[in-house]
C-alpha cells in the first residue's frame, strides 16, 4: 500500500462499492402485458374503413381481448366518423367492445365540421399525425389498413 494514502479516505469509497454490490442491478422498467395498436385511416374508401374495423375486430379475437386499439381518422378518412357515415352502425360496434376511436380536429376545421355532424361516443385529438407519432414513440405498433 501506498504509505502516502490516508486510510479513512479509502473507507467511504469501499462501503459505497459494497452497496452497489449488495444492491444488484437496477430493476427493469415495468413494461405493459397488454398489446397496443394505433390504425391510420386516412382514405376516403369504405372499403378501407370496413378494413380497420375489421383488423380491430380480429385482433381482440386472436388476441382475446388482450389489446389496446385506438383508430385515427384524419385527411378523407374522416368521412368515416361522420354522422351519416354507411360504417357508422360498424363504428358504434367497435366503440362498444372498448376501440377507441378519435378524429382529427384540425380535418373537422378544414372540411368545416362540427363535433354535433360526428358520430356520438367517438373522441378527439387535435392533429391526427401527431397522436399516431405520438402512440408510435409511447411503443405503440402502428397499422394502416
Amino acid at each position: 500500500m501506498n504509505p502516502h494514502v490516508d486510510r479513512r479516505s479509502i473507507l467511504p469509497a469501499l462501503f459505497l462499492a459494497a452497496a452497489v454490490v449488495l444492491a444488484g442491478p437496477a430493476p427493469a422498467v415495468a413494461q405493459t402485458s397488454a398489446n397496443r395498436v394505433v390504425m391510420q385511416v386516412s382514405d376516403g374508401d369504405t372499403a378501407k374503413w370496413n378494413l380497420a374495423l375489421n383488423n380491430a375486430r380480429n385482433l381482440q379475437t386472436a388476441l382475446a381481448g388482450k389489446v389496446e386499439i385506438e383508430i385515427v381518422a384524419y385527411g378523407p378518412g374522416i368521412g368515416m366518423l361522420k354522422a351519416d357515415s354507411i360504417v357508422g352502425n360498424r363504428v358504434h360496434d367497435a366503440l362498444a367492445s372498448g376501440v377507441k376511436i378519435v378524429a382529427c380536429e384540425n380535418t373537422m376545421q378544414a372540411q368545416k365540421l362540427a363535433k354535433a355532424d360526428m358520430l356520438g361516443g367517438i373522441g378527439y385529438v387535435e392533429a391526427g399525425v401527431v397522436e399516431i407519432m405520438e402512440r408510435q414513440q409511447q411503443g405503440w405498433s402502428y397499422l394502416r389498413p
